[in-house]
């Protein structure tokens, strides 16, 4: 069955039950005053279960076929009854407080695990998100963690009780009648065989389907954020298609996993009513050779529904356990997962960083997922062999044709992946020496599509700098921003993003940008920051560019010709190397790629779609300061 290119972890790391069960109670070590009230309150409500069939053996026998006067034998009936009650409460009002205290404890302990996958998720860098499709990192975050909470919700609240009554039980059997209690435990080998047996097939089963999972989830996730391709070039019915080959093959596993359980649970069910059958058999015979009492073969009786009670339980919430656990074995294997961005042992100052960049002989290839789910290093490299030096202050334009390496370069130069060979320097010192964070806090970078937080604008541009609403204005006022925040309709506090207003393109890198400048970098980078913005937004960048980053280190990465020319220099990339760099006047002059390049960008002012017009003779250019 084709998974139309979605591939779940194949050869994910096996282990056994118990080392995830160690794992899952190193999460509860915060709790254990609560856990060890759990016990008490288990231990009074399976006291109190324990000592009701004894009440039983004591009314028939003492009470109901004994010799003694009418009267004695209905005030003890009367005693045994009021006892019986007393047990019955008791019994409830411990059993309320255990779920509702291991509840707390297990709902906590879910807490706890959502917040720590999702930190660990964070601290991963892009080559691990590169691999791996959002759809299987959602399934790890909602429904492998959901699994988990319904072990916790349906299983261990009553794990502790159920182990607890089968050994008090299996003890006041062997106290009643020896010989029947042995003639019982034939039957017991014969339920952990069948339990074992289903274990491995049902745990592999919950693999399967953990597996199709994440794989439909994945390529739900692509629909949803390529939907208006989809609706353009009418491929609907072929994603219905593909929606459908694998939800069928989904419902297929579970359907296998289903089928198990319905031999499973009647054969559980079979085990016990013979050994009832063969109790019943056995015992009444004893009776009737007046070598057992009636009370007591009831009371055994009795304690043998009690006895396989929780294994009837068990074997019903067995699949809720073999989910959880094949849920858990994920969410382990993911928390264990190393980023390759690694923080410095003794990370350098970042007031050390000024704004001198040095490329040493950089090669960079990402890494690919292969057929068997095994990560791979791409057979071409995408950046080869990069020597570059920019100076401090220096305005650099970096272009190219598409596919050229050009956000690559500046992907190594914020530190999402570390260069395959060869080493970055800034200001003299290997940039793995910073800290990530530091390094990032001294480098602006304004996307073509910058995230947009649901909140106030005034959040959007504050993010951690801690400035506080005035310094911003100050800022705003001083690059001209201001005229851009005056047009919404509360300035700064306007809510936007979802739920909220909806911000145009050059709106969102205006915003972009402002966020930036109140990080103060020592390295600025537009990555296609220009590229969808009107003339409008484009003239307020260009006199914020000019008021504070007259003398910093300006990187531009676009394709549009007339955002670069302006530039001190011009690095020219095409298939991950240097083919050009110089001036506009001097890069035109060597009649190479670049010249090639502004020909095609001029080709296509003159000749735009129909019903649009371009005023060739105006000169579109972001400012870059002259050095």
């Amino acid at each position: 069955m084709s998974n139309f290119g979605y591939f779940e972890e194949k050869k994910i790391r096996r282990v056994s039950d118990l080392q995830i069960w160690k794992r899952i109670v190193v999460l509860c070590q915060d709790y254990k005053v609560g856990v060890v009230w759990s016990m008490v309150l288990s231990l009074l409500a399976t006291g109190v279960t324990l000592a009701q069939p004894k009440l039983f053996q004591f009314a028939i026998d003492n009470c109901m076929t004994s010799g003694d006067d009418l009267l004695v034998r209905l005030d003890s009936l009367g005693f045994a009854t009021l006892l019986y009650g007393g047990t019955v409460i008791v019994a409830f009002g411990a059993s309320f407080a255990q779920i509702v205290l291991l509840e707390y404890i297990g709902q906590s302990v879910m807490h706890q695990l959502r917040c720590a996958l999702h930190r660990h998720l964070l601290s991963l860098d892009l080559a691990f998100f590169h691999a791996h499709p959002a759809g299987r990192l959602v399934t790890r975050l909602t429904n492998d963690i959901q699994n988990m909470s319904d072990m916790f919700t349906l299983v261990l609240a009553t794990l502790f009780n159920d182990l607890l009554k089968f050994f008090g039980i299996l003890l006041m059997l062997l106290l009643i009648n020896v010989r029947l209690a042995l003639l019982m435990s034939i039957f017991l080998p014969l339920s952990l065989t069948v339990s074992l047996f289903f274990s491995k097939i049902a745990r592999n089963g919950f693999r399967a389907i953990r597996s199709q999972l994440a794989v439909l989830n994945a390529f739900i996730q692509e629909i949803v954020s390529s939907l208006d391709i989809i609706q353009i070039y009418n491929r609907e019915a072929e994603s219905l298609h593909r929606l459908w080959v694998l939800n069928e093959e989904y419902l297929q596993r579970y359907l296998r996993l289903i089928r198990c359980f319905g031999a499973f649970m009647p054969m559980i069910e079979l085990l016990t009513w013979l050994a009832v059958a063969a109790i019943l058999w056995y015992g009444g015979g004893e009776v009737l050779r007046k070598q057992l009492t009636l009370g007591e073969l009831t009371a055994f009786l009795a304690y043998m529904r009690l006895f396989f009670l929780p294994m009837l339980e068990l074997a019903r919430k067995y699949s809720v356990v073999q989910s959880a656990l094949a849920s858990a074995e994920r969410i382990f294997e993911l928390l264990d997962l190393s980023g390759s961005i690694q923080e410095p042992a003794q990370p350098l100052d970042g007031n050390l960083i000024s704004g001198a960049i040095r490329f040493e002989q950089v090669s960079f290839a990402y890494q690919q997922e292969d057929r068997q789910g095994q990560m791979q290093k791409a057979s071409k490299d995408t950046l080869s062999n990069i020597d570059l030096y920019i100076q401090a202050g220096e305005t650099v334009a970096i272009t190219g044709p598409t596919g050229a390496g050009k956000s690559t370069l500046v992907s190594l130069l914020v530190r999402f992946y570390d260069p395959s060979s060869g080493r970055i320097l800034i200001d003299g010192h290997d940039m793995r020496h910073f800290s990530p964070k530091t390094l990032r806090q001294k480098i602006g970078l304004v996307l073509q599509d910058p995230l947009i937080e649901p909140d106030t604008v005034l959040a959007n541009i504050r993010q951690d700098t801690g400035l506080n609403q005035k310094a911003i204005e100050q800022l705003l006022d001083r690059t001209g921003l201001t005229a851009f925040i005056n047009r919404l309709p509360s300035g700064l506090n306007t809510r936007i993003g979802e739920g909220g207003l909806d911000l145009s393109a050059g709106e969102k890198q205006l915003l972009a940008f402002a966020r930036v400048l109140c990080r103060d970098p020592a390295i600025l980078i537009l990555d296609e920051a220009t590229s969808s913005v009107d003339s409008q937004a484009e003239q307020l960048l260009e006199q914020a560019v000019r008021t504070e980053f007259t003398h910093r280190t300006v990187l531009v990465i676009a394709h549009r010709l007339s955002t670069v020319r302006r530039a001190d220099r011009i690095i020219v990339l095409d298939q991950g190397k240097i083919a050009e760099q110089g001036s506009h006047t001097e890069l035109l002059q060597q009649q190479g790629i670049y010249a090639g390049l502004i020909a095609a960008d001029l080709r296509e002012q003159e000749s735009p779609p129909d019903g649009i017009s371009v005023d060739t003779d105006a000169e579109s250019v972001l400012y870059f300061p002259l050095h």
